[in-house]
């Protein structure tokens, strides 16, 4: 159950922009990002304020911010991670700290191929052709390899069933703005309720693809940013290269976690009331290698188009479910809950990038069927 969850925050960090996830993750390029993003992390962002570097007041009139509403706007930005190769450094900062990665990303028709190297903390190499996953972690000598739904920045949208960001979202582009070297729009995506966080998104003038992001909280703090301190659009990688990466193995010890495909009705959930704009997008099962361990993990997702959450349960075990809790870590919210249900008891761990309040209502909606 740890590593699903630990994965998981790493695939968010790695995938969740199209350069998350994600929760998720992610020291002289710590301060020259820092520098260079201009964001002092827990301080109000004014109003949202205007970026560093936008234009002033008397050239706004020779500026025309383009109008899009906000599922056009987020189909925009999620069609050029599937159209544009490139590579760049990303980093990740947040009030736990400043994560930087090296990101090789191909686009070679339906393919999408993609090396993530961790620059901070333990050595890491994810790789991922199109759905297939291999991790490398050198200092174990370990490799996982796993099928991952992996979608770029956002869920995709076609996927969530009656799915509309308007509905909780406003946007609007209120800046023109320049990072990384690119032109961007800045789009802000302001929260229609509590439920939700608000986000300022550098959307690349030309191609729509992202390269920075802000998670602000309900009052307006920068709580996350992720964004490109470098970027070169329409590189040169061969796809077939980074495949080759993938597949070397040789040294390491491969390690295949059995996942399967299901439903959190044929597990035995159900939520008693839907948490509004949360909309079911997929649901696994992670068997352990361990058969004592029990019968493993149920990951159940959710997204409203922006934010994602997941609802982890597993069999309580009392050795190592020790306290309930409550953690945050930058924009990534973790809640643990002890459930009774009957003769049953299990142990939860609800994940998202929400507001507290969402993580409890998800928790306490959550039900074993009659």
């Amino acid at each position: 159950m740890r590593e699903a969850i630990a994965l998981d925050r790493q695939m968010k960090s790695c995938f969740k922009m199209p350069f998350r996830h994600t929760p998720r993750a992610f020291t002289a390029i710590k301060l020259i990002a820092f520098l260079a993003f201009g964001t002092h992390f827990g301080l109000v962002s004014p109003s949202w304020a205007a970026p560093q570097g936008q234009l002033q007041d008397k050239d706004k009139a020779e500026v025309r911010l383009p109008e899009r509403t906000a599922d056009e706007w987020l189909q925009r930005m999620q069609g050029a991670t599937h159209r544009r190769s490139y590579v760049g450094t990303f980093v990740v900062s947040s009030a736990g700290g400043l994560y930087s990665s090296r990101i090789w990303h191909v686009c070679d028709g339906a393919q999408q191929v993609e090396r993530v190297e961790s620059l901070t903390g333990i050595p890491r190499s994810t790789f991922r052709r199109n759905d297939d996953v291999v991790t490398f972690q050198p200092l174990t000598r370990i490799a996982r390899i796993e099928k991952r739904e992996a979608s770029g920045l956002f869920p995709n949208l076609n996927q969530i069933d009656g799915a509309s960001v308007a509905e909780f979202y406003s946007a609007k582009a209120v800046a023109l703005d320049r990072t990384a070297g690119f032109d961007a729009d800045v789009v802000q995506f302001a929260p229609k309720d509590k439920l939700r966080f608000g986000y300022l998104i550098w959307s690349e003038r030309k191609t729509g693809l992202v390269i920075k992001a802000q998670t602000l909280d309900l009052e307006g703090r920068v709580i996350e940013q992720s964004a490109f301190s470098e970027l070169v659009l329409d590189a040169s990688v061969k796809p077939d290269r980074l495949v080759q990466m993938m597949n070397h193995t040789e040294g390491y010890k491969v390690e295949k976690p059995e996942v399967i495909k299901t439903t959190a009705a044929a597990e035995g959930w159900h939520l008693k009331s839907a948490v509004a704009g949360f909309k079911p997008v997929s649901c696994f099962k992670r068997l352990p290698e361990n058969k004592a361990l029990g019968d493993g993990a149920l990951q159940w997702i959710f997204s409203d188009g922006l934010a994602s959450v997941s609802l982890f349960v597993e069999t309580f075990d009392r050795q190592r479910h020790l306290q309930e809790s409550l953690r945050s870590m930058g924009a990534t919210q973790t809640l643990t809950r002890h459930l009774r249900e009957g003769a049953g008891e299990w142990w939860l761990t609800v994940m998202g990038e929400v507001p507290t309040q969402t993580l409890l209502s998800f928790a306490q909606s959550l039900e074993r069927k009659k």
